[in-house]
């Protein structure tokens, strides 16, 4: 005997779709205020099941075979759900039919909006419109693929940008010493750490003996020699980045190799300043001992505490953490992932040859096709240049995003165990300049705030100031990082960064704003200043620099006499 089941009789089988779909024609019985008529039906649907089992059964239940017993049941399911609506349908029918006019249904017969209108009850999904503005996208670039390559043909070539003799040789040699000043600090921090040790036997010698004055000298001391160590290794720092500079804007060529070998001395270097000023804090709690210090200091440091932390291993590691402020302890992940070790070096090589490839073949035409209009200043031709490389800067920035914060920093993180890996946020979502700039780069973020922003704030400088301060200390290493490996210190990287002070305060409202036409606007002032001439602009700058300091074949002229200025 088969049981009955309400759902079965109301949920269609896949093969009953059909029967379905014709017995439920016209009918309503989900709205809430038949309930009690729905279960009523669900009542009389079991009887009449069971009523319509019994009579339907001629032979013993065990003579049926299992083709006969699910016809049976499949036939006496669609009668079930075909009472099921028609009686339901006499519950509820719809206003606008009549059952003998077909002709006079009444298809408009209440007050509806269009469903893109903005009093619209339900919005509408832009699923397509998302898929063909993806498509007209990829056909649009396609495009200008295929028009570059009958205009130029293939430019990239494996040889890439020429290389001046030494090149190699003074970026190998640099590369390898740079590190060398990391150790240096370790060197003042251990001679600090053991004359550290020395006067907190002192201290606790006098205090036994209750000498106040003997103290009172002692500290005095103390001040005058962490003076000594603070200048040591402010000349350590100092000569550091000097150094690598001036060997970099003279005796390293190719502005690709000058790029690396810079960014990795600015690292090396804000690496050396987070080493000196976090151990200078711990050495002060250390030796003070005082209970205010001590809570002072983080409880995850209490593993590796000062001067425990001063050990060729701890400077190591904290030398290829991917991170720019040092901490005696970090969060440590359990394991390697040798596979996600591989899938990140896959994305970073593949998005390198992106990068190069983008830039070979498609920036520099571009670039090298501007540079009349800017001798020229031709501001129309500036512009449509500018337009015309912003989709290239583009691709190579967020290229370039992923590779070094996504794949790059990812792959040091599991090579080295660090556990912190949030690198970045949704920078791409910001309704204003001010998150962007505290989002898109954390590792940055976290050494102009803990070692730059704060202590200027906890001496009582206004913080209006010390972001100001902190922000034009930012732009001087932008203009490093450009500037130096073009070989043209032009200002214009430093210039950039001034100009979103004012862009900062102006969308700082913006994402203020109630609703969403404030954060539209804030994101889309991002994206045109940033990506669309921000970039591009300074691009096109730099390179008109370059090919008037070093080109070779028709050397462009600088206008209004600007030439003169840089000589």
């Amino acid at each position: 005997m088969f049981e009955f089941s309400p759902v079965s009789a109301l949920s269609p089988s896949r093969e009953d779709n059909e029967e379905f779909a014709i017995c439920g024609t016209g009918c309503m019985i989900s709205d809430p205020a038949n309930i009690d008529d729905i279960q009523r039906i669900i009542k009389e649907l079991s009887s009449t099941w069971r009523a319509c089992s019994d009579a339907s059964v001629s032979a013993p239940q065990h003579l049926l075979n299992g083709s006969q017993q699910r016809c049976r049941h499949s036939f006496l399911s669609r009668q079930a759900r075909g009472m099921a609506f028609s009686y339901a349908s006499q519950v509820q029918k719809d206003v606008r039919s009549s059952n003998r006019y077909k002709h006079t249904f009444a298809v408009h017969a209440e007050n509806r909006t269009s469903c893109l209108s903005y009093d619209a009850q339900v919005a509408p999904s832009y699923f397509g419109f998302r898929n063909l503005m993806g498509l007209v996208l990829v056909a649009s670039n396609l495009r200008l693929m295929v028009e570059n390559f009958k205009k130029y043909g293939l430019l990239v070539t494996l040889s890439g940008a020429k290389l001046q003799p030494g090149d190699w040789r003074n970026f190998g040699i640099l590369y390898a010493l740079t590190p060398c000043f990391l150790f240096v600090a370790y060197m003042i921090e251990a001679m600090a750490a053991q004359y550290a040790k020395g006067k907190v036997a002192e201290r606790k010698r006098a205090e036994e003996r209750k000498d106040g004055q003997q103290a009172e000298k002692h500290k005095r001391h103390l001040f005058s020699t962490w003076r000594v160590i603070a200048l040591c290794h402010g000349s350590n720092a100092t000569l550091m980045l000097v150094i690598s500079t001036y060997v970099v804007y003279h005796y390293i060529h190719n502005p690709g190799l000058a790029t690396v070998a810079e960014l990795h001395a600015v690292i090396v270097w804000l690496k050396v300043c987070s080493y000196a000023f976090t151990n200078r804090d711990m050495r002060h709690a250390y030796v003070n001992a005082d209970p205010a210090d001590g809570a002072a200091i983080p409880a995850l440091y209490k593993s590796c505490a000062y001067p425990n932390n001063i050990t060729l291993k701890n400077l190591s590691y904290f030398w290829w953490a991917p991170t720019l402020v040092y901490q005696p302890v970090y969060p440590r992940s359990p394991t390697r992932r040798w596979d996600f070790i591989v899938r990140r070096l896959s994305e970073l090589l593949l998005l390198s040859i992106v990068i190069w490839v983008a830039c070979a073949q498609y920036a520099v035409p571009l670039l090298q096709n501007s540079l009349d209009d800017i001798s020229k200043l031709n501001l129309i031709g500036i512009l449509e240049r500018v337009l015309k490389l912003s989709t290239i800067s583009l691709v190579c920035w967020l290229a370039g995003f992923f590779a070094l914060f996504q794949s790059f920093l990812n792959l040091l993180a599991e090579l080295t165990r660090f556990g912190d890996r949030e690198f970045y946020s949704d920078w791409w979502n910001s309704s204003d300049l001010r998150t962007y700039w505290t989002s898109w780069n954390k590792p940055v973020t976290h050494f102009m705030k803990r070692h730059i922003y704060a202590p200027m704030v906890g001496r009582g400088m206004n913080p209006v100031y010390a972001q100001l301060i902190t922000f034009l200390f930012s732009g001087i290493l932008h203009e490093m990082l450009v500037g130096v490996p073009t070989h043209n210190i032009l200002g214009v990287a430093f210039m950039g960064m001034v100009a979103q002070i004012p862009l900062i305060y102006l969308t700082d409202p913006l994402s203020r704003m109630k609703g969403h036409n404030g954060r539209l606007a804030g994101n889309l002032i991002f994206w045109i200043t940033f990506c669309f001439f921000g970039q591009p602009l300074a691009a096109i700058f730099y390179f008109f620099a370059w090919q008037a300091k070093f080109g070779t074949h028709n050397r462009p002229e600088w206008p209004l006499g600007l030439g003169d200025l840089k000589t």
